[in-house]
């Protein structure tokens, strides 16, 4: 890991003292109600047990140590570990004396930034007045109370606002001890959990919490780098344990007093209706006890989820068609068409538009397929429908927005429903969307008092997803003297943004799509005449996010072309890259020349081997990758992979390793044999056995190297993922000489799969 002296400023902004205590922000002018609402403290949503005590939302203080509340869900990218460590930090307590919960759906925990980020400029060149507007936004997440996982948001987020906690609550208690003792707060200290006194007595924080509630909030510091002991560090992942030994609690594991299970059958001719159904061959099977009507398809309630899932198969039902295209082709098409249209946005444009007539002008296409989310664990929620309102359980990326989805389905007020959340087996923006929680709550209304658990089959889920959509692009280039000249990029696409915004408000945002475009507007090359324009698709197949986003796209169509302009120009790719990227970012520049390090670029590769080389700036955090194939007898296998990244701080370099090794292995995989088709509006694959991923065996051997020159704090958990497929596709050409222009590879090249 490479380390700077300089601190990075977090994406999400800063959050002052005031800020903090009563989560108020710097408005940039706006109506007086909505001021004053922006201003008003938020509720600590902590209620503890008896003789335990809650300083503030993160933090209960128990006779057993420290239990830290973290508001964002963990699915596996270690999120837990690190928000809980920003706590500990300042809180002077022992990392093996912590535990960790996560926090209630509540408007205390909303995901600050989250708005920012749609924000159309160009996110490498963040400055202060940047800031300054990104905080002015955190109002809207603030009045939603939207406490979503996702975007890479949560360290950046928590990275103040958790240390404060933490901070505010060591003086408190320093506070409290001092006013007990009589003596001057500043002669105290902490250690692991304790105050101490001049004499050395140990006084431990449960022991002053009940004082320190009460004692006036004093003025904090955050602690320098420098001092930090547990940041920084790859420490011991707190849900590791549980996990290993069968005792993380998924949504799926979740059992209650006579609960019953259910299935879900629904039209598979996406947003057709369902004309009629026969349940009695699903009565008939064993453990069935119900079929329930719910409009575009039905739920089976069984004794078991076997039972569910072998009765809503059962059902015999006669389907409307759907109002997608008949043919995928037809479907692809119909995105194609957006080009014709008015564009949506055209958020890079410098230069001239005019190319020299003299030199040769590279024109070409790129596509990428719609992709699944294939979660491990299916998409299930449990719910009880009581007279005293809707409790949900389940693994959910925003809790708030699924409580208050699935008790509006079932009539019932915001204020009387309860969501907890479980561990999460995989989210990638799917468990974001509310359509399994409203689902399991529309069942269990039908049964009040009893709780229901939901589980969808595999079959199901992966066929009534928000899919990451496919996407074209076309492109024209043009390098002179060696040199890029002109970059010129239209992508069309259906709108993620707007689809989701439509499910979760009710309306789609007007204005420029960034995400549409990002990974491919919004890179930090220095090409002179350097253009990118989106088109949105009306196509009628659900969208969502899916990791990274448009970068898991516009990052291919991006760096294929790159690479195409360098293979043009007779330059190294990566040399080709440094030149344009050194002037414009030199944090990015550098990850490209430690990657390129790493992998000893330039050195004579083994016969019969090829290496690609990508680059994309997302979530605040510049990634490099190399990939390297070789061919044998047997196919072409993924030898070895490179990855160098800056997020500004590596906070827990552990878990930034795995997050870069897993976003890669995810691209790779979506890469190679990623593809969702549709006829009649169906999706055609159902199964692992049809949408498929690299194996142990089969995924690259890799390295990551973790910098710090960043000037900005960046995410982790998607920015691994968008150079994985253009890497890789550059090495094939390396390797074969062919170039790929659409995914998945596989339709081109022999795997060893």
């Amino acid at each position: 890991m490479t380390t700077t002296s300089q601190k990075p400023r977090s994406r999400a902004g800063k959050i002052t003292r005031r800020g903090f205590l009563v989560a108020g922000i710097a408005l940039a002018g706006g109506a007086g109600f909505v001021a004053w609402k922006a201003s008003q403290p938020l509720p600590n949503p902590l209620a503890p047990a008896p003789g335990d005590t809650s300083l503030n939302p993160w933090l209960i203080l128990t006779a057993d140590g420290p239990v830290i509340v973290v508001p964002r869900a963990e699915m596996g990218q270690g999120v837990q570990g690190t928000l809980a460590a920003m706590v500990a930090e300042e809180l002077d307590v022992a990392w093996e004396t912590v535990r960790v919960i996560h926090g209630p759906a509540a408007a205390a925990y909303y995901t600050g930034g989250i708005i920012a980020a749609a924000l159309p400029y160009r996110h490498y060149d963040q400055h202060e007045r940047i800031d300054r507007i990104a905080g002015a936004l955190d109002f809207v997440p603030r009045l939603m109370g939207m406490q979503v996982t996702g975007g890479s948001t949560s360290a950046t987020d928590a990275f103040d606002k958790m240390r404060l906690a933490g901070a505010t609550a060591r003086e408190a208690l320093k506070s409290a001890a001092a006013a007990r003792l009589g003596i001057n707060i500043a002669d105290l200290r902490t250690e692991d959990g304790h105050v101490i006194t001049p004499d050395g007595a140990r006084i431990p924080y449960a022991d002053l919490a009940a004082d320190a509630v009460a004692a006036p909030l004093p003025e904090v510091t955050l602690r320098p780098r420098s001092a930090w002991r547990l940041l920084g560090q790859s420490l011991p992942r707190p849900d590791m344990l549980a996990k290993v030994t069968g005792k993380a609690e998924f949504g799926a594991d979740i059992r209650l007093p006579g609960m019953k299970f259910a299935a879900l059958r629904r039209n598979p001719h996406l947003g057709g209706a369902m004309v009629s159904y026969d349940s009695t061959p699903a009565m008939a099977i064993d453990g069935v006890e119900r079929v329930i009507d719910l409009g575009d398809g039905v739920a089976v309630v069984a004794s078991n989820s076997w039972a569910a899932m072998q009765g809503a198969d059962a059902v015999v039902v006669d389907w409307a068609a759907s109002p997608i295209p008949a043919s995928h082709d037809a479907l692809i098409a119909q995105i194609a068409s957006a080009f014709d249209g008015s564009r949506n946005s055209r958020l890079r444009n410098e230069g001239a538009a005019d190319t020299p007539a003299d030199a040769p002008l590279i024109e070409v296409e790129y596509s990428v397929p719609y992709l699944a989310h294939a979660t491990m664990e299916p998409m299930n929620a449990t719910a009880l429908v009581t007279a005293e309102g809707l409790t949900l359980w389940g693994g959910f990326q925003a809790p708030g927005m699924a409580g208050a989805a699935a008790a509006k389905a079932v009539g019932i007020g915001g204020d009387d429903v309860t969501v907890n959340t479980t561990f999460l087996g995989g989210g990638f923006g799917r468990r974001a969307e509310t359509d399994f929680a409203t689902f399991a709550a529309r069942v269990a209304a039908t049964m009040p008092g009893t709780p229901v658990q939901l589980m969808w089959s595999r079959e199901e889920d992966m066929t009534h997803d928000m899919y990451r959509p496919a996407a074209i692009a076309r492109a024209r280039a043009q390098v002179i003297d060696g040199r890029a000249h002109l970059f010129d990029m239209k992508i069309a696409a259906p709108s993620v943004t707007r689809d989701t915004a439509r499910r979760m408000m009710g309306m789609a945002p007007p204005g420029p799509d960034r995400a549409l475009v990002e990974g491919a507007c919004d890179q930090p090359y220095a090409i002179p005449n350097y253009r990118v324009e989106g088109y949105i698709s009306n196509a009628r197949v659900p969208v969502g996010a899916w990791r990274s986003v448009g970068n898991s796209y516009g990052s291919f169509f991006h760096e294929s072309l790159i690479d195409e302009m360098a293979h043009a120009a007779g330059v190294d790719p990566l040399s080709f890259r440094l030149d344009l990227v050194r002037p414009e970012h030199p944090a990015s520049a550098k990850v490209l020349e430690a990657v390129a390090e790493m992998a000893d670029w330039g050195a004579p590769t083994p016969p019969d081997t090829g290496r690609g080389v990508a680059f994309c700036y997302s979530f605040g955090t510049p990634v490099a990758q190399i990939i390297e194939v070789r061919r044998s007898a047997d196919g072409i296998a993924l030898e070895r992979a490179w990855i160098a990244c800056d997020p500004g701080i590596a906070l827990d370099p552990g878990n930034i390793e795995a997050q870069m090794v897993s976003g890669l292995i995810m691209g790779l995989s979506a890469a190679i044999g990623g593809e969702i088709t549709f006829e009649q509006g169906a999706a055609q694959q159902h199964n692992f056995t049809d949408y498929e991923s690299l194996r142990m065996h089969t995924a690259p051997r890799t390295e990551v190297r973790i910098l710090e020159n960043n000037p900005t704090m960046g995410g982790i958990g998607e920015p691994g993922t968008p150079p994985a497929a253009p890497a890789l596709a550059n090495a094939l050409f390396s390797l074969t000489g062919t170039r790929a222009r659409s995914l998945p590879l596989h339709r081109q090249f022999d795997f060893i799969w």
